[in-house]
């Protein structure tokens, strides 16, 4: 498992709240000495570490992290105005900042961008739709990086439709394709289960999910020949 360290324990809510929505496994730590005592046996996967508060702490856990790993490891920082103009000054500390206070998508962005860069593979597999997440690892699923209260079943028929976009699906098909070909229920199962989803989406992100009249239902806009 591909765990990140993250400074401080407990870290900002914000942050806490973005990482376990985009699916990334961490470890609280305190100071360089508990970076040490709860490494992993692989080691971290990198770190992400809030220097606005508390700043001397929060450089020496980056430095020793550095010490012990100094190419490897993805380092991400949380900084605030504040810092930028000494900022230089540590640039052999860490890979990448982020303002704080942050944007989720910017700060997960960074963080994926980070990775890819190193040519980690801790990324989850993700499905992303306009504003819609679904971690597929997790089974925890956002939209606009605001969790989502789902049933089991409501995120397994998201999941279906949303890997699928564009194409139309009758009722009967995901009846069979989301509950399987056991399942004796009615079609009417999955016109509730969609109004349902609708209204957990919210009214901007409903139409997500989209109507064909005398068909079924389709996810997403239909692909246009020859984009």
């Amino acid at each position: 498992m591909d765990l990140f360290a993250v400074f401080p324990d407990p870290p900002p809510p914000d942050l806490a709240r973005t990482l376990d929505l985009s699916g990334y496994k961490w470890k609280g730590v305190n100071n360089a000495e508990e970076l040490s005592r709860v490494e992993p046996a692989a080691g971290w996967a990198g770190a992400i570490i809030a220097a606005d508060a508390d700043p001397e702490s929060a450089w020496a856990v980056a430095r020793s992290l550095r010490k012990r790993d100094p190419v490897v490891s993805p380092l991400l920082v949380l900084v605030s105005g504040g810092q930028l103009p000494d900022l230089h000054l540590r640039d052999d500390l860490f890979d990448d900042f982020c303002l704080s206070p942050f944007h989720p998508v910017e700060l997960e962005a960074r963080l994926r961008h980070l990775i890819w860069r190193r040519g980690g593979g801790t990324r989850p597999e993700l499905v992303e739709y306009a504003g819609l997440m679904l971690n597929l690892e997790t089974y925890q699923a956002s939209i606009d990086n605001l969790p989502l209260d789902l049933t089991y079943m409501e995120y397994e028929l998201l999941k279906f439709l949303a890997q699928n976009p564009g194409k139309v699906f009758t009722r009967e098909m995901l009846l069979s394709r989301v509950w399987g070909y056991e399942y004796y229920g009615g079609a009417r199962t999955v016109d509730v289960h969609i109004r349902r989803l609708r209204a957990k989406l919210g009214e901007e992100h409903a139409n997500l999910i989209q109507t064909v009249r005398s068909v079924g239902y389709r996810f997403g806009q239909s692909p246009r020949w020859g984009a």
